[in-house]
Parts: C-alpha cells; structure tokens; sequence
C-alpha cells in the first residue's frame, strides 16, 4: 500500500536524517572518542523507531531462522577467512593475527561480545528498520538491496577507510540478501556475527579501531 504523500515526505526527511545526516556528522564533527557513545545514541533511537513502526512486531524476528544451511555456513566462514587473510597480508602485514597472538583474552571477549553487541543491534537498524519502516519510499526489487548496502557501508565513513568501504558495502548487500530473500532475520545476523568475527581474528580490528581513524582533512 502507498503511504499518502505527507507521510512519504515526512518518511523521506526522517531517512535522510537517521542514515545520511547522523553518519556524516558523526564522521566529520565528532571526535574519535564521541564516536562510540554517538552510535549508542544512535542504535537507540532506531530501535525506538522500529518498535513504533506501524506493522511491525518483534516476534516476526524469527520469521525464517531456519532458512540456511550448514554447507552454506561453512562456505561462507572459508571465503571470508580467505578475504580476510589476503586484505591484511595485503595492506598491513604487521598487524595480521595480531590480537590472537599477543591479546587472545581479548580477542576471546569481543568474539563473545561482538554478535550481541555489535552484529545484532546494527542488523536490527539497517535490515528490519530500513525495509519495513521506509518500505513506501524504497526502489522497488534488487536496487533496494543495493541501497541498503551502499547506506550500510556510508554509515561507516567515520573509520575513514576505503578498506572498511568495501568491506561494508558487499557485507551489507549479503546481509540485505539474507533478510530479504531468504526471509531471516537471524540468518543476516549470523553472517554479519562470523564476518565480524574472523575479521577481528584476522587482524582487520585495526581498521575498525576508533583510536586509529585518520581523517583526511
């Protein structure tokens, strides 16, 4: 169903602010150490957004758990290792495996944490939130999966990496793949939790690391 045209321009301003307007201020005014409280902020705010949206309950969060299989998993956990070992070998050899060799107590607590954290909270914004709140004034079929993506990887630009860029923006149109077409929330968090965590495990942390953001002005 269309939404009336007053809804779908408060729709397209409210959008525009949450996953346009809040990242490049994040990324551009606030000081690395705002950054992780920001995004706290931030997460709130759409969870608060996705509980009000009309339609939706939290119970269709299990729709399609299942709705993945083994083989696929260990695919996917085998090309991103090897993604991930050739990026770091490739960019900062130094830095490969480093928390597992010196800080594997560490590594350890964000493989725990990461998934819950992270991985879960950042899915809940930019899959659930994206497609079912501002569905009325999305493309229509494949380009609001690349929408997603390119708004998953642009809500990274305070790392100011090309490295983070890239990785982003294929995560997130996998991710937009898992919750769309397979129909799983839980299936896109997954993905993002094993992504995440190999690329901590790797070494890729660093790019990931506010203290280490380099902006390039």
């Amino acid at each position: 169903m269309t939404a009336n045209p007053r809804r779908q321009l408060r729709l397209q301003i409210e959008f525009v602010l949450l996953f346009l307007a809040t990242p490049l201020v994040i990324a551009v005014l606030f000081p690395p150490s705002w950054m992780f409280p920001a995004l706290f902020a931030f997460t709130g705010l759409g969870l608060i957004l996705l509980h009000y949206t009309p339609g939706f309950q939290w119970a269709e969060l299990r729709y399609g758990w299942r709705s993945w299989t083994w083989g696929e998993i260990a695919t996917f956990t085998l090309a991103m290792s090897l993604l991930c070992v050739s990026v770091i070998y490739l960019t900062r050899p130094d830095a490969a495996f480093g928390l597992l060799r010196e800080r594997p107590q560490l590594l350890l607590f964000i493989w725990i944490g990461y998934p819950l954290a992270s991985a879960l909270p950042q899915e809940l914004l930019f899959r659930p939130l994206f497609f079912r709140r501002y569905q009325a004034i999305l493309p229509q079929g494949r380009a609001a999966d690349l929408l997603n993506a390119a708004i998953f990887s642009f809500a990274h630009l305070m790392y100011w990496s090309w490295i983070v860029a890239g990785m982003t923006l294929a995560g997130g149109f996998l991710f937009s793949w898992a919750y769309r077409q397979r129909g799983s929330f839980f299936y896109a968090v997954l993905l993002h939790a094993i992504a995440g965590n190999i690329l901590f495990a790797v070494g890729l942390g660093i790019y990931f690391y506010s203290g280490n953001v380099q902006r390039p002005f």
